[in-house]
């Protein structure tokens, strides 16, 4: 009955959990726990069984001294802050090894001093001698750390002591950043032997920052227009103009920072670098401001840039039209006209011109951007040139003469002659009578006319540059009959004063001739390599294709079109 009992109790006891039903019960508390990084790592000399220094280190515990195995980590147990990086603590390792290779012989044979002539002793007579705790010093390649290692006494020799550690760092001249904690603290702890120890650190130099530009003027020149839902552009809104007035801050200018010099574990100082200027991007117009934080407008006007530099070209706004109340327009910066510009009269600008209303039958010309917020009716007298780009509404009954891209929402009987492309992507995207000259490309959605009128479209070759050099030459041949009749009136200093004006401007016109020579073969090599095409959603009969001299008239209407020349024939498709 006792052994019944006996067996009912041990079967009534709860088993033990197994780990992973310890786990399962308490699940969260797992979870809870944070998930720990692993050490970095640190750098240790290796020792080979027979150095010198384990040699010390055993002889040391056969006396009956207990004493942990020898470990020399230059990020020793006094060490503050990250690990040393890999390139340098691997060349501190190297300078560590030679230095404890010389300084544990040197301890070795102290302790096995050479036998006296006829000395006879056996071994294990020989008495130790007596020898104190010598701490050696180690400094870096950089003299910002000092590593002591100490060995331990012999036979009756002095325990180690601060004044040991003391004279030792002294010894190597180390006396900036030494720890006093540690040299308090290292003679009655346990690892003070066959171990190394960080015992000063110096203060590394810290190089100064360089100057920075910081912009409040974009300086991206790129014309995007914006297309909104309903595929309609605002003309009057394209924010190309970007005014300032005298004194206004373009971009600031953030000053260099002096390093901080540093100083040696020896109390030598470490030299620091300054930090560098930045490069002012001071442009025409521009000027640096007397405290130097800035690079203000020395004019007011519109703030380009031109690659480089930040400069200010002036701008001459026009709050009505351009009528009588104002005559014709010459300016060398950038024009900016909030009415229209009304027929017969003439606006000129060396930079970009921006109207926000119309342009009827006149003369305009612009050497950067031509913006037209309303369009352009040209009553077939309107010439329009561009020394870039031609930004409008649309464009009626006019010639336009474009360096690079004309883009518009409809275009209607015009003469176009552009150095890039023409693209009619917006609004009514339509394309219809005139002819259409283009160095690249021609997009459009519609080309041409239910009613077959005659549309023609050119590409390849320089469009602009034709009209330019027939106009170059009619005016070169224009001042030589002039000035060849003026060498035969009568002397005086009105003709020698005409003369000179004369002969100025034929210098002038032959310089140019001479520059679009060069812009024709380079353009002749960039035509061989590029490919030119019209893309269209749709193209109605009459409308006639050129491209590189290969015409083709379409007879019935395509949609969509890509037109492109291959191997000398108009390939569609």
């Amino acid at each position: 009955m006792e052994l019944k009992t006996l067996i009912m109790d041990w079967l009534s006891k709860k088993k033990p959990q197994t780990a992973a039903e310890e786990t399962e019960a308490q699940p969260q508390a797992v979870q809870s726990q944070p998930v720990q990084a692993p050490p970095a790592a640190l750098h240790t000399l290796a020792l080979p069984t027979d150095h010198a220094l384990l040699q010390l280190w055993r002889n040391y515990c056969e006396k009956g001294a207990g004493c942990p195995q020898p470990e020399l980590c230059l990020e020793g147990p006094e060490w503050t802050g990250a690990p040393l990086p890999e390139p340098e603590a691997g060349r501190e390792l190297s300078r560590l090894q030679t230095a404890v290779n010389t300084s544990a012989n040197t301890r070795l044979k102290s302790l096995r001093p050479p036998k006296a002539a006829g000395k006879t002793d056996k071994p294990e007579e020989e008495l130790p001698p007596d020898l104190d705790a010598q701490a050696a010093v180690f400094v870096s390649g950089d003299g910002l750390t000092a590593w002591l290692l100490v060995y331990p006494p012999s036979g009756q020799g002095r325990e180690l002591n601060r004044e040991m550690l003391t004279s030792a760092l002294e010894g190597k001249r180390v006396t900036f950043g030494v720890d006093q904690a540690l040299l308090d603290r290292l003679p009655q702890d346990p690892l003070r032997y066959f171990h190394l120890f960080p015992a000063a650190r110096g203060e590394a130099s810290v190089p100064g920052t360089d100057g920075a530009i910081e912009d409040l003027f974009s300086r991206d020149q790129e014309r995007k227009l914006i297309v909104d839902e309903h595929n309609r552009v605002d003309y009057m809104n394209l924010d190309f103009v970007h005014n300032a007035a005298q004194g206004d801050a373009i971009c600031k200018i953030i000053q260099p920072t002096q390093g901080q010099p540093g100083r040696t574990v020896q109390d030598q100082p470490i030299p620091a670098r300054d930090g560098a200027p930045a490069v002012v991007p001071k442009g025409r117009n521009t000027e640096v401001s007397e405290d130097g934080s800035a690079l203000v407008a020395s004019i007011a006007g519109h703030v380009e840039f031109d690659g480089r530099t930040f400069q200010i070209k002036p701008l001459l706004e026009i709050s009505g039209n351009v009528d009588y109340s104002t005559g014709n327009l010459n300016f060398l910066g950038d024009i900016c006209i909030h009415g229209d510009v009304c027929s017969g009269f003439s606006v000129r600008a060396m930079g970009s011109v921006t109207i926000d209303g119309v342009v009827e039958a006149c003369k305009i010309e612009a050497g950067g951007d031509l913006v037209v917020g309303k369009g352009i009716q040209g009553d077939n007298q309107a010439i329009i040139r561009s020394g870039r780009n031609v930004f409008a509404k649309y464009v009626e009954n006019s010639c336009i003469y474009v360096k690079e891209t004309l883009q518009t929402d409809c275009l209607i009987n015009c003469e176009v002659y552009s150095g890039g492309g023409v693209v009619v992507r917006s609004g009514r995207m339509t394309i219809m009578g005139g002819r259409i000259r283009a160095a690249r490309e021609v997009s459009a959605g519609v080309i041409g006319s239910r009613s077959e009128c005659y549309t023609g479209v050119v590409l390849g070759g320089q469009p602009c540059r034709e009209y330019d050099y027939d106009m170059l030459n009619r005016e070169i041949a224009t001042l030589e009959i002039e000035l060849e009749a003026a060498k035969h009136e009568p002397e005086s200093p009105d003709k020698h004063n005409r003369m000179g004006k004369m002969r100025m401007q034929l210098t002038i016109n032959r310089k140019k001739l001479e520059e679009l020579d060069r812009e024709e073969k380079k353009a002749a090599r960039m035509t061989a390599a590029s490919g030119h095409r019209m893309v269209c959603d749709t193209v109605y009969a009459g409308t006639v294709l050129t491209i590189n001299e290969v015409a083709y008239r379409f007879e019935q209407t395509i949609f969509p079109c890509t037109a492109t020349l291959v191997n000398g024939e108009i390939c569609l498709t």
